[in-house]
C-alpha cells in the first residue's frame, strides 16, 4: 500500500467516525426531544389533541321570566319544536337531495324554513343582493341621496337629528361620540363608523369574500360581481344538479349557507326551521328513514302569555345584526352569531340576567368538524326571574282606558264611564288624528312605575322567532314622512319629547315665588300683550275676546291664564306697565325646570330619550345647524367658481354661517356674498333668507320668553320625565329616581337582588311655596279646566291640563302625488314642470324622490311662491293635550300623567286618569251615573 492510499484510507475513516458521532448526537436529541414531549409536556399535548378531536355543543339556557310586583307572568317560556339539521359525513350530493326533501315536506305543510340567502330572484327572474336592496331601501325611507357614502350618509342624519332638537352636537365631537348620542336618541343608522362603511356592505364583502376568495383573485373582483354571477359561482361549488332550476336551487343554497356560517363548528345543529306544527311533526317522523341527519328538537321559547300587555315595557327579542351588538355579544361576551337577545325594554336592559347559562353536549368530531360520537351532557341553568315594579291590573286599566280614550275623541262620542260618561267633542269639532298617546303611573314616594302605556302597542310574540316581512309591514306607519304618525313599536312615554304646553306653567309660577313674588300678588289680565308685529293672547282673548281680570297665583293656575305668566317671566306687569316687585331672568326659570328634573333621564331602566330644557346658547346653536344644513343642500350650483364637489364649497357655507353672531343689515350680507362670488340671480334670496329667517331669529328675544312660560318654544320633555316632576311637587320637592324593576331572583331562589331606591332633595328657597304650587292645581280640579270630569269623584284629586301646539303642517305620505294634485293652484303650467323636474332630476346625481324636482320646478317657475304657499293645502296639526294629576290631593300617594297626540284638549286626559285612581283605591261610585257633559271650554 502506497502513501496515498494510506492517506485516502485514514480519510474514509475520520469521515465515518464524524458521520457516527454526528448521527449519535442526533439521536440523542430526537431522544431527550421525545422525552420533553412525552413526560414533560405531555399533558399539555394531550390536552391539545384532545381539543382537536373533542368538542362542545352548547345547550341554550331557558330565558329568565319577567313578572309584575305582585308574581303576574308576563314574559315566560312554552316548549317548541325546531327542524335541525346535522351534515354528518354526508357527500355533498347526499345532504342536497336531504335538504330538498326536508325543505319540500315543510313548504307543503305552510312551515317557514329560515330564508338568510342573501341572494334573491325576483318575480322577473333578476337577481340581487339582499344587503344592496337593504340599503336601497333605508336610504329611500330616510330620504337620503342614493350615491351618498356611508360618511355624506352619517353627516346628514346626525345634521337633521340636531336641527330638530333630538341630538346636540358640541363643538370638537368626533363621528363616535356624535354616533352615541344618534344611538342613546333611539336612532341606528346602519353605519360602521370604524369602517367608515355602511354595515350592509361590509356584510356583503365579508360574505362574498369567504365563498369566492378561492376563485377569484382580485378582492375588487370579488367585490363588484353582480349576483347572478355569484350565485353561479356558489351553486357550482356546492355540486347542484344542473337540471334543478335556480328557483329550487336557491332553497338548497340557503340551508348549505346556514350551515356553512357555523365554519369549523359545524358539528353542531342548523336550525332550519322554527315552531313546526304537530302535524308537520308526524310527517317528518314518517319520513325519517329517507331524511338522514334531520332532527325534531324540542326547545324553550320566549312567550308573552298577554299578548300586547305591557309591550313596550318588555320590549322585543331578536338575532344579533348590528355591528354594535356583534362586539358587545359575539366579541366581548362569547355570544353564537346566532344567538337571540334583548332589542329594546326590560328584555334589553337585563339580558345578562335572563340569559341564563348554557348547558352543553360533549362530542368528538372528525378533522373536518363532523359529528361522531356524543360522550357528555350538561344541562343549562335558567335566566334569573325579573319582577317589575308595575302593577298588572293597573297597568291594563291604563291600556284600555288610553286606547278607548283615543278613540272617543277620533269620533267624537262619549267616553262612558261610571264616573260620568263625557262627550270628546269641542264645539262640534272632532279630532280624528288623535291615534297615538301614553300614560304613566308614578308611586310618588318611591318613585316606582307603577304603570306605563303607549299606544299603538304590538304584541312581542311576533319577534321571537323572527318576524315576517308582512307583520313587520304592519307595525309601521303608512306616513313615514309624518313624525307624529301612528308608530306601534315606539315607546312613547319614554322616547318622545314635546312641548309640555300649561303644565310648564307650575314651573313658571314656582320660580317667581321662589324669587319673592308673593303667591296672593294680583296681575290683570287684559286680555293680551302687543310685542311689536305679534299679539301674545290669553287663551279666553284667543277664543272669546275676553279676559280673566284680576289673578294671584292660584287664580292663574287655575284658569291657565297666560297673561299672568307672561308678566311673571319677564318681570314686568304690562297692564300696568310697571316692572314686578322681583329681579326674574329667563334663566332662572330654566334652572327650576333643570332642578325638577326636566333635563336629564328619570332613571327607568329602559330606553329614553331626555328632554330638554331650553337655552338661550342652544337656540342661537341650533339656528346656525340648521342654516347650514339648508345652505349646504341648497346651494350646490349656487357659486361662480366653484360647486359642492370642491373641497372650499362647505367653508364658503361655514364662513356664511358665522355671521349669525354679528347679524349684519341686509345690504352687508348682500355685498359679503358677492365677495364670496354667489350668482347674481341667487344673492338677494341668500341674504332675505339668512337675514329674515336666521339671524333675526337666532336672538333671544322677549316673545321666545312669553312661549316659554306657557310650555311652548323650545322645551321638549318626555311623559315620564313629566310624571318625575309632578311626583317631585306633590311629594314636597323630593326628585326621585323612577323604576322599573323591583328585584332580581336567582333561578334556583337562593339570591334576590333589591334594586336600590334612589331620591334628592330639591334646593328650594322656602319648601312652603309648594303649598301654593299644590293648592292652584286642587283648584284646577274643583273649579277650573278639569273640574268636570271629577264630579262627584270620592277623592279629591289635584291636576293641570296643557294644550301644546305643534307647529307646521302634516308631510303628505306621497309628496309626488299632493304636488301634481294641487299644480293649477300653484300659478304654473303643468307640462312646463314637468319637462322642468325631469330636467332637474336628469341632472342630480343625489336621486331624490321626484317630488324634491317638482317643488324645485314650481319654485323656480313661479317666483312668487313659497314653500309655506306650496304646502297650504296639507292638513295642519292638532294641539298635544297633556293632563298632569296626583291623588289624594291631601296626601299624595300616585301621580298620573297622560299625553295625547293631536288629542285636542288636555282635559280629555282626566278620563284615563279617573279610571286608573278608581283601580289603584279600589273606588266605589255610589251616586247617580247619569251626569253627561260635553267639554265646554278650551283651558290649557
Amino acid at each position: 500500500m502506497n502513501n496515498k492510499q494510506s492517506m485516502e484510507n485514514g480519510n474514509a475513516t475520520l469521515r465515518g467516525k464524524i458521520v457516527f458521532v454526528f448521527l449519535c448526537i442526533l439521536f440523542v436529541m430526537l431522544f431527550v426531544k421525545a422525552g420533553h414531549v412525552s413526560i414533560i409536556r405531555g399533558g399539555e399535548y394531550s390536552d391539545i389533541a384532545n381539543n382537536k378531536i373533542y368538542r362542545r355543543i352548547l345547550i341554550d339556557a331557558p330565558r329568565g321570566e319577567i313578572r309584575d310586583r305582585y308574581g303576574t307572568l308576563l314574559a315566560g317560556n312554552r316548549e317548541a319544536f325546531s327542524v335541525e339539521i346535522y351534515p354528518g359525513n354526508m357527500s355533498s350530493n347526499e345532504l342536497n337531495q336531504n335538504i330538498a326533501h326536508i325543505v319540500e315536506i315543510l313548504e307543503s305543510n305552510g312551515e317557514e324554513v329560515i330564508d338568510e340567502f342573501p341572494i334573491i330572484i325576483n318575480e322577473n327572474q333578476e337577481y340581487e343582493f339582499t344587503y344592496d336592496k337593504n340599503l336601497i331601501q333605508w336610504k329611500q325611507l330616510n330620504e337620503i341621496p342614493l350615491d351618498f357614502t356611508a360618511e355624506q350618509a352619517f353627516d346628514y342624519i346626525a345634521e337633521i337629528l340636531a336641527s330638530d332638537g333630538v341630538i346636540e352636537i358640541s363643538e370638537g365631537d368626533d363621528r363616535t361620540a356624535i354616533q352615541s348620542k344618534i344611538i342613546e336618541a333611539g336612532y341606528y343608522p346602519p353605519i360602521s363608523i370604524t369602517k367608515n362603511e355602511f354595515t350592509e356592505t361590509v356584510k356583503k364583502q365579508e360574505w362574498l369574500y369567504k365563498y369566492l376568495s378561492k376563485y377569484i383573485d382580485s378582492e375588487e373582483d370579488i367585490y363588484n360581481i353582480t349576483a347572478k354571477e355569484a350565485f353561479a359561482y356558489i351553486r357550482k361549488a356546492y355540486e347542484i344538479d344542473a337540471n334543478i332550476s335556480d328557483a329550487e336551487a336557491r332553497k338548497i343554497l340557503n340551508i348549505r349557507d346556514l350551515i356553512r356560517q357555523k365554519g369549523y363548528y359545524q358539528y353542531q345543529p342548523t336550525v332550519i326551521a322554527n315552531d313546526i306544527q304537530n302535524a308537520t311533526v308526524a310527517k317528518i317522523e314518517e319520513n325519517s328513514i329517507n331524511l338522514r341527519g334531520i332532527d325534531i328538537v324540542a326547545k324553550s321559547v320566549r312567550y308573552y302569555p298577554m299578548g300586547n300587555h305591557a309591550s313596550h315595557i318588555l320590549g322585543q327579542l331578536g338575532k344579533i345584526s348590528t355591528q354594535a351588538e356583534i362586539e358587545k355579544y359575539v366579541q366581548e361576551n362569547g355570544y353564537s352569531p346566532n344567538d337571540i337577545i334583548g332589542k329594546t325594554g326590560v328584555e334589553k336592559s337585563f339580558e345578562d340576567q335572563l340569559k341564563g347559562e348554557s348547558g352543553y353536549t360533549r362530542v368528538q368530531v372528525d378533522v373536518r368538524g363532523r359529528l361522531i360520537e356524543t360522550l357528555e351532557r350538561r344541562e343549562p341553568k335558567a335566566g334569573d326571574t325579573v319582577y317589575l315594579t308595575i302593577i298588572s291590573e293597573l297597568q291594563k286599566v291604563a291600556e284600555e282606558s288610553l286606547a278607548k280614550t283615543l278613540k272617543a275623541i277620533q269620533t267624537g262620542s262619549y267616553y262612558e264611564s261610571e264616573w260620568g260618561n263625557i262627550r270628546m267633542r269641542d264645539n262640534q269639532r272632532v279630532y280624528s288624528k288623535a291615534q297615538s298617546g301614553a300614560v304613566v303611573v308614578v308611586d310618588i314616594k318611591t318613585g316606582d312605575i307603577l304603570a306605563m302605556a303607549s299606544y299603538p302597542d304590538y304584541d312581542p310574540n311576533l319577534f321571537v322567532q323572527g318576524i315576517s316581512k308582512e307583520d313587520f309591514d304592519s307595525l309601521t306607519p303608512v306616513n313615514v314622512n309624518d313624525p307624529l304618525a301612528p308608530k306601534p313599536l315606539y315607546n312613547i312615554a319614554t322616547m318622545t319629547t314635546v312641548e309640555p304646553g300649561s303644565t310648564f306653567k307650575i314651573i313658571t309660577g314656582l320660580t317667581g315665588i321662589e324669587l319673592g313674588l308673593s303667591p296672593y300678588y294680583q296681575i290683570y289680565d287684559k286680555g293680551y300683550i302687543k310685542m311689536g308685529a305679534n299679539t301674545f293672547g290669553c287663551w279666553l282673548w284667543n277664543q272669546y275676546g275676553g279676559s280673566h281680570g284680576p289673578e294671584n297665583l292660584m287664580d292663574a293656575l287655575r284658569d291657565s291664564c297666560n297673561y299672568y305668566f307672561y308678566s311673571v317671566a319677564t318681570g314686568y306687569n304690562y297692564a300696568t306697565e310697571t316692572n314686578l316687585p322681583i329681579d326674574i331672568k329667563v334663566q332662572d326659570i330654566l334652572d327650576y325646570a333643570t332642578r325638577f328634573g326636566l333635563n336629564e333621564k328619570s332613571g327607568a331602566e329602559i330606553e329614553e330619550l331626555s328632554g330638554k330644557v331650553p337655552s338661550v346658547e342652544a337656540k342661537a346653536q341650533a339656528k346656525k345647524i340648521e342654516l347650514k344644513s339648508v345652505l349646504m343642500r341648497m346651494m350646490k350650483d349656487y357659486f361662480e367658481d366653484i360647486d359642492s364637489a370642491s373641497s372650499d364649497y362647505e367653508e364658503r357655507i361655514d364662513t356664511i354661517v358665522s355671521w349669525m353672531d354679528e347679524n349684519p343689515s341686509r345690504s352687508e350680507i348682500i355685498r359679503r356674498l358677492e365677495e364670496l362670488n354667489v350668482k347674481a340671480e341667487y344673492v338677494n334670496k341668500i341674504a332675505d333668507l339668512t337675514k329674515y329667517s336666521y339671524f333675526n331669529l337666532a336672538k333671544w328675544q322677549t316673545g321666545d320668553s312669553f312661549n316659554l312660560s306657557i310650555g311652548q318654544g323650545d322645551h321638549k320633555y318626555s311623559p315620564i320625565q313629566m310624571a318625575r316632576y309632578v311626583a317631585a311637587i306633590a311629594n314636597d320637592g323630593y326628585l326621585n329616581k323612577l323604576n322599573l324593576v323591583e328585584k332580581v331572583e336567582s333561578s334556583d331562589k337562593t339570591t334576590m337582588e333589591l334594586l336600590p331606591k334612589l331620591s334628592e332633595k330639591i334646593e328650594l328657597n322656602n319648601n312652603g311655596n309648594l303649598a301654593y304650587i299644590r293648592q292652584g292645581m286642587e283648584d284646577v280640579t274643583d273649579e277650573g279646566s278639569a273640574s268636570n270630569y271629577f264630579r262627584n269623584y270620592p277623592i279629591k284629586v289635584a291636576s293641570k291640563t296643557g294644550t301644546a301646539q305643534k307647529a307646521g303642517r302634516i308631510p303628505a305620505a306621497d309628496e309626488e302625488a299632493y304636488l301634481l294634485e294641487n299644480l293649477g293652484r300653484f300659478g304654473v303650467n303643468r307640462a312646463a314642470v314637468l319637462d322642468l323636474a325631469d330636467e332637474l332630476q336628469s341632472q342630480d346625481r343625489n336621486r331624490l324622490k321626484r317630488g324634491v324636482y317638482l317643488q324645485r320646478a314650481i319654485l323656480e317657475l313661479n317666483p312668487n311662491m313659497t314653500i309655506e304657499r306650496i304646502n297650504q293645502y296639507k292638513e295642519k296639526y292638532d294641539p298635544f293635550a297633556w293632563f298632569v294629576s296626583y291623588a289624594p290631593a291631601d296626601k299624595p300617594e300616585i301621580a298620573v300623567v297622560t299625553l295625547l297626540f293631536q288629542g285636542g284638549h288636555g282635559g280629555y286626559g282626566s278620563a284615563i286618569a279617573r279610571d286608573i285612581y278608581a283601580e289603584y283605591f279600589n273606588l266605589q261610585n255610589v251616586e247617580a251615573t247619569d251626569n253627561n257633559f260635553s267639554f265646554d271650554n278650551n283651558i290649557s
